[in-house]
């Protein structure tokens, strides 16, 4: 029960269809069992209902909401919904990111550009825009802003890493910002993981067979040669929101089997 009395939202907390969970939905349901109140925020809301009954099945206790994080009066309604529903805004996680249509910057569409941007960047400004006013009144809040290791080693897709460049910075700059305010903001930097969104995305835009794609990025992995998974990333997001983390803000967590490490 480590968020035990706590409100958390979780942008992001429906998936993309595939064989696995991804990292919206582990974390909310992860929330959940340690005690959380969770404002399930998703474009589809459908998914986020899908997460609503895992959640509800196992005795806990959600709201699911349609929204789209990259518009600032739906994330208005956001955080004013969280409020109504539950009284308060313990914790934000900003978990939506995309990578389709990226390529290298001779090769990118502007309109491809603007999208991975709006929807890797944008949303997490806006999300923070509208509830760190609520923190700021309670005088305590965690956010949890998921970045991607693509941020900090090489890679070809040129709006993809440039978008979670950005949000490391934009992370840094809201610890800062909002420190005296009790409220804490950090980053995961997830690596190489066996999700939904990178699985069955990647091998249906590549034509790549699942399992070939799969073993391709296991070999990758520094860690055991395996992919990490959507718990790996919930559980540091856990800690993150906790009280365990009370003292750390701005913080960039690599949650990356060491593939961060073979930069440089």
């Amino acid at each position: 029960m480590r968020l035990q009395d706590k409100v958390a939202i979780v942008v992001g907390a429906g998936q993309t269809p595939g064989e696995t969970i991804g990292n919206g939905r582990a974390t909310a349901l992860l929330y959940a069992r340690e005690g959380a109140r969770v404002l399930l925020v998703d474009r589809r809301l459908e998914s986020a209902e899908e997460t609503l009954a895992q959640i509800t099945a196992e005795g806990g206790e959600a709201v699911a909401l349609e929204a789209d994080a990259t518009s600032s009066a739906d994330c208005q309604r956001i955080a004013e919904t969280c409020v109504e529903k539950f009284g308060r805004i313990d914790v934000l996680q900003n978990n939506v990111g995309i990578g389709h249509g990226d390529a290298s910057v001779m090769r990118i569409e502007e309109t491809a550009w603007d999208h991975i941007f709006n929807v890797n960047l944008k949303t997490v400004f806006l999300a923070c825009k509208h509830v760190l006013p609520k923190m700021r009144s309670q005088k305590s809040g965690a956010i949890v802003n998921i970045s991607s290791v693509a941020a900090v080693a090489a890679m070809p897709l040129a709006a993809y890493k440039t978008s979670k460049a950005a949000v490391n910075a934009l992370t840094e700059q809201m610890a800062i910002a909002n420190a005296k305010h009790g409220i804490r903001v950090n980053a995961i930097m997830p690596g190489l993981m066996n999700t939904p969104m990178a699985i069955e995305t990647i091998s249906k835009a590549a034509g790549i067979p699942r399992d070939t794609l799969i073993e391709r990025r296991d070999a990758q992995v520094p860690l055991r040669g395996k992919m990490g998974t959507a718990w790996d990333v919930a559980n540091a997001s856990l800690f993150l929101a906790s009280d365990e983390a009370a003292f750390v803000t701005g913080a960039i967590l690599p949650v990356d089997g060491g593939q961060s490490v073979k930069v440089g």
